[in-house]
């Protein structure tokens, strides 16, 4: 599978690296235009983004959240040796190379080149080589029923605006028997304001407003797109793909981290969620 060189950013960038909208709106958004959006803001956003959180997602470690929840401790996957295992949006990759030293036969994918490039660099740097694929998660280039165990730890689904189709195609995918976790932001975010200080903490939206979020260019085009759903949304999500509901957990911050995402940080997480995981397997 040949990986795509990290396309040049076609985005102006502010002083932090990152894309800097000239708008911003709520308006709705659907699969064409977010796939267009969100693939240049994350190639344009990739150096940034690993430059700030890199060193926390590791090179080969498996974190499910900003509330420092990893894979080494919750064996949400169970056992993975021997198993061929799907990441969904991969970003950089570091989840898909720990499954990888732990013996599963791996496959990942990310909508963006710029990420993936930089997972390439990676599976370079640390001898760990993962199949890196370049896809959108509406339609895997993947055969029926070929993946034992797939999995997304903040790998894209909030940004997806048809994520009853993305769930039926992890669903197809899937063998029977098989098992399915994602990790994403917690719907309990959307009505809050973006702020790590609890003082920040007041409902400044309704909970119930589906409608996106879209970060604008000069020229109207949206440039990123986030999708909200409720929890209700996601477990019908899951349900409608035909996948069983096991679990929903909403992690707690681990004691003594003191790393802050964005608005996630030890303050606000003793007082609110900020991850929603949903642990779900596809009957036998």
């Amino acid at each position: 599978m040949d990986t795509p060189a990290a396309p040049p950013p076609d985005l102006f960038l502010a002083d932090d690296g990152y894309p800097a909208p000239a708008g911003v709106a709520r308006r709705p958004a659907g699969s064409t235009e977010s796939v267009r959006a969100n693939r240049r803001w994350w190639d344009a956003a990739a150096p940034a983004y690993l430059a700030e959180h890199g060193s926390d997602l590791g090179d080969v470690d498996f974190l499910w959240c900003p509330e420092g929840l990893r894979e080494a401790e919750a064996h949400l996957l169970g056992e993975v040796a021997g198993r061929r295992v799907l990441e969904v949006g991969c970003g950089s990759a570091p989840c898909s190379r720990w499954l990888r030293r732990e013996g599963a036969d791996v496959v990942a994918f990310d909508l963006s080149g710029g990420m993936l490039a930089r997972a390439a660099e990676l599976n370079r740097a640390t001898g760990i080589d993962v199949p890196l694929l370049q896809a959108d998660v509406g339609a895997l280039p993947l055969a029926s029923g070929s993946v034992d165990v797939a999995c997304s730890a903040f790998g894209g689904l909030p940004f997806v605006a048809d994520v009853e189709a993305a769930l039926a195609e992890v669903a197809r995918v899937l063998r029977p028997g098989g098992r399915f976790v994602a990790s994403v932001n917690h719907p309990m975010r959307w009505p809050l304001p973006d702020s790590p200080d609890p003082e920040d903490l007041r409902v400044v939206s309704s909970y119930f407003d589906r409608t996106p979020y879209v970060e604008t260019d000069e020229d109207g085009r949206a440039v990123y797109v986030e999708h909200h759903r409720t929890v209700g949304d996601w477990v019908r999500a899951v349900v409608g793909a035909g996948l069983v509901l096991d679990d929903l957990l909403e992690p707690e911050w681990t004691p003594g981290r003191t790393q802050q995402w964005g608005q996630w940080s030890p303050a606000r997480g003793a007082l609110v969620p900020g991850t929603l995981i949903v642990v779900c397997g596809k009957p036998a």
